[in-house]
């Protein structure tokens, strides 16, 4: 219900909410109650001073229904369903009186656009409330007036930003911003702020509705802004490769919208907004960001029965880069951490590390030196095993070696709780075998971070034949407590994300000792919407350790009797190492890395590598995708992966497969079975048996199913 609330001064509070839903969004109940409100608003505007619109929810307003905009494929109801809000929110922003948002929590997307609709707003000062239009996250735009109003409100220039990023802004930022007037310390001076503005600005109206309005830094006809706009597509180009439409709808919507009035603007920002909800990047990107995201983060893979567990003290063993950021996020999030290294030195060395993050931290406003002291004084760097009594939580960070690993475990679960849990934080060595080192495999779980910890969303949680679900639910638990993406798979070689990430790169190398030019693999890469190009990110993770990886995995498959897969990759891996060029970290590997200069690729790899006849980009991109696509669904069949969620937002979150294309899984759905499979034989003709048919695609395809949940 909406209530509506008229004071002793004749000034209407309309406050926002909906009976069915935790929070206020843009729905057919909405529709209806909001119709209401104005016919009423109307019909007594003779009576009435002005309006504050505010919630009865802890946000302002959550935006449109995801899911009712999801199931729609008509473009013309689509098109409708824009023009009919926006009909409603001109209706109340030309009432004739004054109306203010009050806005008691969070307003995003289409809750914004409520909001700019009203002639005033007054936000209170709540630390967890975000203000923005987010909507390109999603492949679309915003289709409520946002972007008209937005950037008739702002300008051209500094609107553009706020859009194409989709920033979230804290209320401070909202007001230096210009999209937020005034903040308010209490709910009541919120009201007492809004109805003050009203008696005192009893003609308001918005800037747009000004007979003398000017465009704030000038329209696209502005000889200024005019000279920038070709700049901005092809900025965003460079950094989108042009994968996502969203973007360039919204640019366009802006300069269109800025040279004609404000209805055909909205008209405009209206059928943007329709060609993107029917197309396939907004539902591949809606999928993952909002149907699996959502359903990871609800515990959808974390055992059911076991009550939620706070961990109080992790223990670290291992300060390198990745030990040290572990302790950085377990730190900041409250718990006590004890770091361990084979010296002190080594130790506080790994604590400088969250020193250092702390300072910037402090240099940028984000945080008071007294906060930085209080987690910096939450980790302990020592040497001493003994130093682990008490610890509810150990993570094992040393070298891939399994001999190291069962050393350290040894040493230490003897003094953490008994109760505890022991993770391993390997990236590729099976858990099983790992547990087999503890006294208690049951209690032993792998949490394979992600490099740099302190940046990278995602913990890929693994468990082993032994591990129990308790141990899985409070893994679970940490993961989120860090403020992480949990994912959780099953034992195996790689597991997950390492092994489909391998394919990717492997499927690159491959390329470059076929005779394709490097650069144009590189490019093939970014263009399929990986965040780097194969050769750049093998030298990152370098093919030294690649190398390590492969001989230890030949090992132990001999012991049990099995052979690696041989790829073409491995010729030129070789080849690179016989040269000394392992990667990044030698300042030699696909590139050379000058000192203080920018890294380009190693001339003589062409002579190396001799060129052929050059395949098309689209072939190239076919090839990287679709053998990541492949290896993810012999996840699934091999029983590795447990969900079609933790498969799109590992590969996403994990490795940065194109978030355009939703994930690995969803990529299929998107591209349609029948028509990969057809293109997959081509490709297994030419290319060998990495290309075959997994037979669970096949089944699903005979079936007309989809990969999902």
């Amino acid at each position: 219900m909406f209530k509506y609330e008229k004071d002793q001064d004749n000034i209407v509070t309309v406050t926002m909410d909906m009976q069915s839903r935790s929070a206020n969004v843009i729905n057919e109940e909405f529709g209806k109650l909001w119709l209401d409100t104005i016919d009423r608003l109307e019909k007594e505007k003779a009576e009435i001073a002005g309006v504050v619109l505010t919630s009865a929810k802890s946000t302002f307003f959550a935006g449109a229904d995801i899911d009712n905009l999801f199931k729609q494929t008509d473009a013309q109801l689509i098109f409708d369903m824009c023009e009919g809000l926006k009909k409603q929110l001109r209706r109340l922003e030309t009432l004739g009186k004054p109306v203010v948002a009050a806005l008691n929590g969070a307003a995003l997307g289409g809750g914004l656009e409520i909001a700019l609709a009203c002639h005033y707003r007054v936000a209170l000062n709540n630390p967890k409330a975000q203000f923005g239009l987010p909507e390109v996250g999603l492949g679309l735009l915003p289709g409520g007036g946002g972007i008209v109003r937005l950037t008739r409100m702002i300008g051209l220039q500094p609107a553009l930003p706020l859009l194409t990023e989709g920033k979230r802004l804290k209320v401070k930022e909202a007001v230096s911003n210009g999209l937020i007037n005034e903040i308010a310390e209490t709910a009541e001076d919120m009201i007492a702020k809004a109805k003050a503005w009203i008696k005192a600005n009893p003609k308001a109206i918005n800037p747009w509705d000004d007979k003398a309005f000017k465009f704030p830094g000038g329209d696209a006809r502005n000889p200024k802004v005019a000279s920038m706009i070709p700049i901005v597509p092809a900025m965003t180009k460079k950094k989108t490769w042009g994968n996502y439409p969203a973007v360039e709808a919204i640019i366009n919507t802006a300069v269109e919208g800025s040279v004609v009035d404000f209805e055909t603007a909205c008209r405009i920002e209206s059928r943007y907004f329709t060609s993107l909800a029917v197309g396939q990047v907004s539902k591949n990107m809606i999928t993952a960001f909002w149907y699996n995201l959502n359903a990871i983060n609800a515990g959808g893979s974390r055992p059911k029965g076991f009550d939620k567990y706070t961990t109080k003290k992790v223990g670290v063993l291992g300060a390198g880069m990745m030990g040290a950021g572990i302790a950085y996020v377990s730190a900041i999030s409250g718990m006590e951490v004890v770091l361990k290294d084979v010296s002190v030195e080594a130790a506080e060395k790994g604590k400088a590390y969250s020193e250092g993050l702390l300072k910037k931290r402090v240099s940028k406003g984000k945080m008071t030196k007294d906060k930085m002291e209080e987690v910096l004084s939450k980790i302990k760097a020592t040497d001493s095993a003994a130093d682990m009594e008490g610890c509810d939580l150990i993570i094992e960070a040393v070298f891939e070696d399994r001999a190291l690993k069962a050393k350290v475990t040894q040493e230490v679960e003897s003094v953490m709780l008994a109760e505890g849990t022991f993770a391993s934080n390997t990236s590729t060595l099976p858990i099983t075998g790992l547990a087999q080192a503890s006294a208690r495999p049951k209690q032993f779980i792998g949490l394979h971070f992600f490099s740099p910890v302190d940046k990278m969303p995602l913990v890929e949680i693994i468990c082993g034949a032994e591990t129990d679900d308790a141990t899985l639910a409070k893994a679970f638990d940490y993961v989120l407590q860090i403020k992480k993406t949990p994912i959780v798979v099953n034992d195996s070689r790689g597991f997950y994300t390492s092994r489909v990430f391998s394919t990717y790169v492997m499927e690159g190398i491959a390329m470059l000792g076929e005779g394709q030019h490097p650069k144009s693999i590189e490019n093939a890469g970014m263009k399929a919407g990986m965040p780097v190009g194969p050769l750049a990110l093998t030298d990152e993770v370098s093919m030294k350790l690649m190398d390590h990886i492969r001989k230890q995995t030949e090992k132990d498959l001999a012991a049990e009797g099995k052979t690696v897969p041989q790829h073409p990759g491995f010729a030129v891996c070789e080849k690179l190492l016989a040269v000394n060029r392992p990667g990044k970290a030698a300042g030699a590997g696909f590139y050379e890395y000058p000192q203080g200069g920018t890294k380009f690729l190693w001339p003589e790899l062409t002579n190396m590598f001799p060129q052929t006849t050059p395949l098309s980009q689209q072939e190239m991109i076919d090839r990287m995708l679709i053998v990541q696509a492949f290896d993810t669904v012999r996840c699934v069949e091999e029983g590795v992966l447990r969900s079609v969620a933790d498969a799109n937002i590992g590969s996403i979150f994990g490795w940065g497969f194109s978030p355009f294309n939703g994930g690995t899984l969803q990529f299929i759905n998107g591209y349609g079975l029948k028509k990969l499979i057809e293109r997959s034989k081509e490709l297994e003709a030419k290319y060998g048996e990495r290309f075959s048919v997994p037979k669970l695609l096949q089944d699903k395809a005979d079936k007309g199913e989809l990969f999902v949940d």
